[in-house]
Protein backbone atom coordinates (compact mmCIF):
# COMPACT_ATOMS: atom_id res chain seq x y z
CA UNK A 1 0.00 0.00 0.00
CA UNK A 2 1.51 3.41 -0.89
CA UNK A 3 -0.37 5.95 0.60
CA UNK A 4 1.04 8.98 -1.08
CA UNK A 5 0.06 7.65 -4.71
CA UNK A 6 -1.02 10.72 -6.42
CA UNK A 7 0.52 13.43 -4.15
CA UNK A 8 3.13 15.56 -5.55
CA UNK A 9 5.90 16.98 -3.74
CA UNK A 10 8.38 19.91 -4.72
CA UNK A 11 11.70 19.53 -3.33
CA UNK A 12 13.48 23.23 -2.80
CA UNK A 13 15.83 21.77 -0.85
CA UNK A 14 19.53 20.11 -0.38
CA UNK A 15 22.26 18.86 1.81
CA UNK A 16 19.66 16.41 4.46
CA UNK A 17 17.21 17.83 6.58
CA UNK A 18 15.06 18.79 3.49
CA UNK A 19 15.62 16.03 1.52
CA UNK A 20 15.32 13.42 4.12
CA UNK A 21 11.87 14.46 4.11
CA UNK A 22 11.34 14.59 -0.16
CA UNK A 23 12.46 10.72 0.24
CA UNK A 24 10.09 9.92 3.45
CA UNK A 25 7.25 11.16 0.85
CA UNK A 26 8.92 9.37 -2.38
CA UNK A 27 8.99 5.91 -0.42
CA UNK A 28 5.53 5.99 0.16
CA UNK A 29 4.54 6.57 -3.33
CA UNK A 30 4.46 10.29 -3.82
CA UNK A 31 5.76 11.87 -7.30
CA UNK A 32 8.73 13.89 -5.69
CA UNK A 33 10.60 16.62 -7.75
CA UNK A 34 13.94 17.68 -6.40
CA UNK A 35 14.57 20.77 -8.45
CA UNK A 36 18.70 21.47 -8.61
CA UNK A 37 20.27 24.21 -9.58
CA UNK A 38 22.42 23.57 -12.81
CA UNK A 39 24.58 26.62 -12.50
CA UNK A 40 26.15 25.08 -9.50
CA UNK A 41 26.11 21.09 -10.25
CA UNK A 42 23.46 20.26 -8.09
CA UNK A 43 22.85 19.71 -4.61
CA UNK A 44 26.56 20.09 -2.87
CA UNK A 45 25.96 16.54 -1.28
CA UNK A 46 26.64 15.04 -4.99
CA UNK A 47 30.29 16.09 -4.54
CA UNK A 48 30.59 14.64 -0.51
CA UNK A 49 32.21 11.90 -1.68
CA UNK A 50 34.81 9.39 0.36
CA UNK A 51 38.56 9.20 -1.29
CA UNK A 52 37.62 6.23 -2.20
CA UNK A 53 34.54 6.60 -4.20
CA UNK A 54 34.88 6.44 -8.18
CA UNK A 55 34.71 10.13 -9.31
CA UNK A 56 33.28 10.11 -12.17
CA UNK A 57 30.42 8.62 -10.71
CA UNK A 58 27.65 11.66 -11.06
CA UNK A 59 26.60 11.40 -7.08
CA UNK A 60 28.25 10.37 -3.94
CA UNK A 61 26.55 7.59 -1.35
CA UNK A 62 25.79 10.63 0.96
CA UNK A 63 23.52 11.77 -1.71
CA UNK A 64 22.11 8.70 -2.67
CA UNK A 65 21.00 8.22 1.17
CA UNK A 66 18.23 10.37 0.96
CA UNK A 67 17.65 11.23 -3.04
CA UNK A 68 16.21 8.04 -4.76
CA UNK A 69 13.44 7.62 -5.62
CA UNK A 70 12.98 11.05 -7.24
CA UNK A 71 12.75 13.24 -10.26
CA UNK A 72 15.61 15.39 -10.39
CA UNK A 73 14.98 18.57 -12.27
CA UNK A 74 18.10 20.64 -12.80
CA UNK A 75 17.28 24.48 -13.20
CA UNK A 76 18.06 27.86 -12.97
CA UNK A 77 15.13 29.89 -10.54
CA UNK A 78 16.18 33.11 -12.19
CA UNK A 79 15.61 31.84 -15.98
CA UNK A 80 11.90 32.45 -16.97
CA UNK A 81 11.86 29.33 -19.25
CA UNK A 82 12.99 27.22 -16.11
CA UNK A 83 10.11 29.09 -13.59
CA UNK A 84 7.05 28.86 -16.13
CA UNK A 85 7.79 25.16 -16.03
CA UNK A 86 8.38 25.10 -12.37
CA UNK A 87 5.30 27.52 -11.05
CA UNK A 88 3.15 25.18 -13.90
CA UNK A 89 3.71 22.50 -11.89
CA UNK A 90 3.64 24.20 -8.46
CA UNK A 91 -0.30 25.06 -9.67
CA UNK A 92 -1.17 21.67 -9.30
CA UNK A 93 1.48 20.50 -6.25
CA UNK A 94 0.14 19.55 -2.87
CA UNK A 95 3.32 20.16 -0.68
CA UNK A 96 6.92 21.86 -1.17
CA UNK A 97 9.73 21.55 0.85
CA UNK A 98 11.77 24.48 1.00
CA UNK A 99 15.57 25.00 3.04
CA UNK A 100 16.28 28.58 1.65
CA UNK A 101 19.04 30.69 3.66
CA UNK A 102 16.90 33.60 5.31
CA UNK A 103 15.51 36.20 2.54
CA UNK A 104 16.64 34.24 -0.16
CA UNK A 105 12.92 32.57 -0.69
CA UNK A 106 11.20 35.96 -1.99
CA UNK A 107 14.16 37.40 -3.78
CA UNK A 108 13.25 34.42 -5.51
CA UNK A 109 9.51 34.35 -4.99
CA UNK A 110 9.26 31.13 -3.87
CA UNK A 111 8.38 32.10 -0.27
CA UNK A 112 4.82 30.99 0.95
CA UNK A 113 3.41 34.37 0.59
CA UNK A 114 3.83 33.96 -3.35
CA UNK A 115 3.31 30.44 -3.78
CA UNK A 116 0.13 30.33 -2.21
CA UNK A 117 -1.01 32.90 -4.95
CA UNK A 118 -0.19 30.41 -7.36
CA UNK A 119 -1.76 27.31 -5.68
CA UNK A 120 -4.03 28.12 -2.69
CA UNK A 121 -4.17 25.02 -1.29
CA UNK A 122 -0.59 24.12 -1.09
CA UNK A 123 1.37 23.17 2.40
CA UNK A 124 4.67 24.58 2.26
CA UNK A 125 7.24 23.08 4.29
CA UNK A 126 10.20 24.99 5.44
CA UNK A 127 13.33 24.35 7.66
CA UNK A 128 15.66 26.96 8.49
CA UNK A 129 19.12 26.85 10.12
CA UNK A 130 18.36 29.53 13.24
CA UNK A 131 15.06 30.54 12.58
CA UNK A 132 15.48 34.15 11.31
CA UNK A 133 19.40 34.61 11.91
CA UNK A 134 21.19 34.78 8.61
CA UNK A 135 23.87 31.52 9.72
CA UNK A 136 25.44 29.22 7.63
CA UNK A 137 24.14 25.60 9.91
CA UNK A 138 25.43 22.94 9.47
CA UNK A 139 25.17 20.07 11.75
CA UNK A 140 28.11 19.73 13.69
CA UNK A 141 27.62 23.63 14.38
CA UNK A 142 24.10 23.09 15.71
CA UNK A 143 25.31 20.33 17.87
CA UNK A 144 27.55 23.02 19.74
CA UNK A 145 25.04 25.33 19.81
CA UNK A 146 22.55 23.09 21.31
CA UNK A 147 24.40 21.76 24.13
CA UNK A 148 24.83 18.24 22.06
CA UNK A 149 28.45 18.51 21.49
CA UNK A 150 29.76 19.27 25.22
CA UNK A 151 28.25 16.08 26.31
CA UNK A 152 29.74 13.47 23.54
CA UNK A 153 32.78 12.43 24.37
CA UNK A 154 35.29 10.92 27.25
CA UNK A 155 35.41 11.85 30.99
CA UNK A 156 38.89 12.62 29.93
CA UNK A 157 37.40 15.88 28.14
CA UNK A 158 38.08 14.61 24.49
CA UNK A 159 34.68 15.84 22.97
CA UNK A 160 33.31 14.08 19.94
CA UNK A 161 30.66 15.10 17.35
CA UNK A 162 27.45 12.47 16.61
CA UNK A 163 28.64 10.62 13.70
CA UNK A 164 25.60 10.85 11.92
CA UNK A 165 24.17 14.62 10.90
CA UNK A 166 21.71 14.03 13.63
CA UNK A 167 20.14 17.58 14.30
CA UNK A 168 19.32 17.39 10.29
CA UNK A 169 17.48 14.05 10.74
CA UNK A 170 15.64 15.38 13.75
CA UNK A 171 14.66 18.18 11.81
CA UNK A 172 13.51 16.36 9.35
CA UNK A 173 11.57 14.28 11.83
CA UNK A 174 10.07 17.47 13.27
CA UNK A 175 8.82 18.27 9.43
CA UNK A 176 7.62 15.17 8.55
CA UNK A 177 5.02 15.72 11.39
CA UNK A 178 4.01 18.84 11.11
CA UNK A 179 3.28 17.95 6.99
CA UNK A 180 1.39 14.86 8.08
CA UNK A 181 -0.56 17.37 10.34
CA UNK A 182 -1.30 19.78 7.96
CA UNK A 183 -2.32 16.91 5.12
CA UNK A 184 -4.94 15.72 7.95
CA UNK A 185 -5.70 18.94 8.34
CA UNK A 186 -6.77 19.74 4.58
CA UNK A 187 -9.73 16.77 5.03
CA UNK A 188 -11.37 19.56 7.29
CA UNK A 189 -10.58 22.76 5.53
CA UNK A 190 -9.14 23.36 1.42
CA UNK A 191 -6.61 25.94 2.31
CA UNK A 192 -2.65 26.88 2.02
CA UNK A 193 -0.76 26.50 5.10
CA UNK A 194 2.78 26.80 6.23
CA UNK A 195 5.41 24.44 8.82
CA UNK A 196 8.14 25.79 9.99
CA UNK A 197 11.04 24.00 11.52
CA UNK A 198 14.54 25.03 12.17
CA UNK A 199 17.22 23.01 13.09
CA UNK A 200 18.53 24.73 16.38
CA UNK A 201 14.48 24.31 17.87
CA UNK A 202 14.65 20.53 16.80
CA UNK A 203 17.72 20.30 18.16
CA UNK A 204 16.49 21.91 21.73
CA UNK A 205 13.04 20.12 21.68
CA UNK A 206 15.39 16.62 21.27
CA UNK A 207 17.82 17.05 24.70
CA UNK A 208 14.65 15.24 25.86
CA UNK A 209 15.78 14.48 29.58
CA UNK A 210 19.24 16.40 29.40
CA UNK A 211 17.52 19.31 29.35
CA UNK A 212 15.12 18.74 32.43
CA UNK A 213 18.07 17.22 34.15
CA UNK A 214 19.30 20.89 34.14
CA UNK A 215 16.19 22.51 34.32
CA UNK A 216 14.90 20.59 36.99
CA UNK A 217 18.07 19.90 39.03
CA UNK A 218 20.41 22.24 37.81
CA UNK A 219 22.72 19.15 36.41
CA UNK A 220 25.13 20.19 33.61
CA UNK A 221 25.83 17.05 31.14
CA UNK A 222 29.34 16.15 30.96
CA UNK A 223 30.87 13.74 28.36
CA UNK A 224 30.65 10.22 29.85
CA UNK A 225 31.73 8.20 27.13
CA UNK A 226 28.68 6.09 26.18
CA UNK A 227 27.38 5.88 29.57
CA UNK A 228 23.71 7.16 30.57
CA UNK A 229 23.43 10.00 33.86
CA UNK A 230 20.09 8.62 35.10
CA UNK A 231 20.80 4.86 34.73
CA UNK A 232 23.53 2.09 35.08
CA UNK A 233 24.81 0.27 34.43
CA UNK A 234 23.95 1.59 31.37
CA UNK A 235 26.20 2.40 28.27
CA UNK A 236 29.00 -0.01 29.44
CA UNK A 237 31.44 -1.85 27.33
CA UNK A 238 32.30 -5.21 28.39
CA UNK A 239 34.98 -7.25 26.38
CA UNK A 240 34.03 -11.23 26.93
CA UNK A 241 36.39 -13.80 26.36
CA UNK A 242 36.56 -14.42 22.06
CA UNK A 243 37.48 -10.36 22.26
CA UNK A 244 34.57 -9.36 21.15
CA UNK A 245 32.52 -6.30 23.14
CA UNK A 246 29.05 -6.20 24.45
CA UNK A 247 26.85 -3.21 25.72
CA UNK A 248 24.68 -3.26 28.68
CA UNK A 249 21.41 -1.21 29.13
CA UNK A 250 19.85 -2.07 32.78
CA UNK A 251 17.28 0.41 33.22
CA UNK A 252 14.81 -1.59 35.95
CA UNK A 253 15.94 -3.65 39.27
CA UNK A 254 14.35 -6.81 37.68
CA UNK A 255 16.94 -6.63 34.92
CA UNK A 256 19.42 -6.09 37.18
CA UNK A 257 18.85 -9.37 39.32
CA UNK A 258 18.43 -11.17 35.94
CA UNK A 259 21.84 -9.64 34.30
CA UNK A 260 23.06 -11.16 37.55
CA UNK A 261 21.42 -15.03 37.21
CA UNK A 262 22.62 -15.14 33.57
CA UNK A 263 26.12 -14.44 34.86
CA UNK A 264 25.91 -16.60 37.39
CA UNK A 265 27.03 -13.77 40.12
CA UNK A 266 24.83 -14.27 43.12
CA UNK A 267 26.73 -12.05 45.31
CA UNK A 268 26.30 -8.81 42.62
CA UNK A 269 22.45 -9.35 43.33
CA UNK A 270 21.92 -9.42 47.06
CA UNK A 271 25.22 -6.11 47.01
CA UNK A 272 23.34 -3.81 49.00
CA UNK A 273 25.71 -1.27 47.04
CA UNK A 274 23.68 -2.40 44.04
CA UNK A 275 20.61 -2.87 45.23
CA UNK A 276 18.58 0.02 43.12
CA UNK A 277 19.39 2.24 40.24
CA UNK A 278 20.90 5.28 42.25
CA UNK A 279 23.43 3.09 44.46
CA UNK A 280 24.19 1.17 41.14
CA UNK A 281 25.10 4.86 39.40
CA UNK A 282 26.83 5.96 42.66
CA UNK A 283 28.41 2.98 42.70
CA UNK A 284 29.21 2.03 39.03
CA UNK A 285 32.88 1.63 38.74
CA UNK A 286 32.80 -0.48 41.53
CA UNK A 287 29.94 -2.45 39.75
CA UNK A 288 31.82 -2.38 36.15
CA UNK A 289 34.33 -4.07 37.90
CA UNK A 290 32.58 -6.37 38.52
CA UNK A 291 30.83 -7.36 35.75
CA UNK A 292 33.76 -7.38 33.96
CA UNK A 293 35.23 -10.22 35.31
CA UNK A 294 32.18 -12.27 35.13
CA UNK A 295 31.51 -11.26 31.34
CA UNK A 296 35.14 -12.57 30.47
CA UNK A 297 33.83 -16.05 30.93
CA UNK A 298 31.76 -15.96 28.04
CA UNK A 299 32.21 -15.70 23.99
CA UNK A 300 29.78 -12.75 23.01
CA UNK A 301 27.70 -14.94 21.17
CA UNK A 302 26.82 -17.36 24.06
CA UNK A 303 26.49 -14.03 26.28
CA UNK A 304 24.19 -12.41 23.88
CA UNK A 305 21.79 -15.15 23.77
CA UNK A 306 21.34 -16.01 26.91
CA UNK A 307 20.87 -12.11 27.59
CA UNK A 308 18.28 -12.09 25.32
CA UNK A 309 16.66 -15.32 26.77
CA UNK A 310 16.27 -13.36 30.18
CA UNK A 311 15.31 -10.44 28.08
CA UNK A 312 18.21 -8.67 29.56
CA UNK A 313 18.57 -5.14 27.21
CA UNK A 314 22.28 -5.53 25.86
CA UNK A 315 23.50 -4.95 22.05
CA UNK A 316 26.60 -6.71 20.91
CA UNK A 317 29.51 -3.58 19.00
CA UNK A 318 29.43 -4.09 15.51
CA UNK A 319 31.33 -2.15 12.85
CA UNK A 320 29.46 -1.19 9.35
CA UNK A 321 30.39 -4.57 8.22
CA UNK A 322 28.59 -6.58 10.78
CA UNK A 323 25.86 -5.00 10.59
CA UNK A 324 24.56 -5.09 7.15
CA UNK A 325 25.72 -8.69 7.08
CA UNK A 326 22.64 -8.92 9.53
CA UNK A 327 19.53 -10.57 8.00
CA UNK A 328 17.44 -7.54 9.75
CA UNK A 329 19.31 -5.03 7.85
CA UNK A 330 19.53 -6.66 4.78
CA UNK A 331 15.61 -6.69 4.47
CA UNK A 332 16.07 -2.68 4.66
CA UNK A 333 18.42 -2.68 1.26
CA UNK A 334 16.67 -2.22 -1.99
CA UNK A 335 17.94 -1.67 -5.08
CA UNK A 336 16.84 1.36 -7.28
CA UNK A 337 17.33 2.14 -10.67
CA UNK A 338 17.04 6.23 -11.45
CA UNK A 339 18.18 7.95 -14.55
CA UNK A 340 20.16 4.47 -15.79
CA UNK A 341 22.48 3.93 -12.67
CA UNK A 342 22.46 1.65 -9.70
CA UNK A 343 21.29 2.52 -6.16
CA UNK A 344 21.72 0.66 -3.42
CA UNK A 345 20.26 2.41 -0.42
CA UNK A 346 18.71 2.23 2.97
CA UNK A 347 14.97 2.28 3.20
CA UNK A 348 14.45 5.83 5.70
CA UNK A 349 10.43 4.36 5.70
CA UNK A 350 10.55 1.52 8.67
CA UNK A 351 6.87 0.42 9.07
CA UNK A 352 4.91 -0.65 6.74
CA UNK A 353 0.98 0.16 5.79
CA UNK A 354 -1.68 -2.83 5.36
CA UNK A 355 -5.19 -2.61 4.38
Amino acid sequence: MKPFEGLTVIELASVLAGPSVGVFFAELGAKVIKVENKKTGGDVTRSWKLASEDKSHPFSAYYSSVNWGKESWFMDLKDKQDRDKLNREMEQADVVIANFKPGDAVKLGLDFESLKKLNSNLIYGEITGFGKQKRTAYDVVLQAESGFLSMSGTATGELCKIPVALIDILAAHHLKEGLLVALLQTKKEQKAMKVSVSLYDAALASLANQATNWVMSGHIAQPMGTLHPNIAPYGELFTCKDGKKVVLAIGTNRQFLKLCEVLNNDHLSSDARFSDNQLRIKNRIILANELSESILHFNREELMQLLIEKQVPAGALRNMKEVFELPESKRLLQNETKEGHDLTAVKNVIFNISE
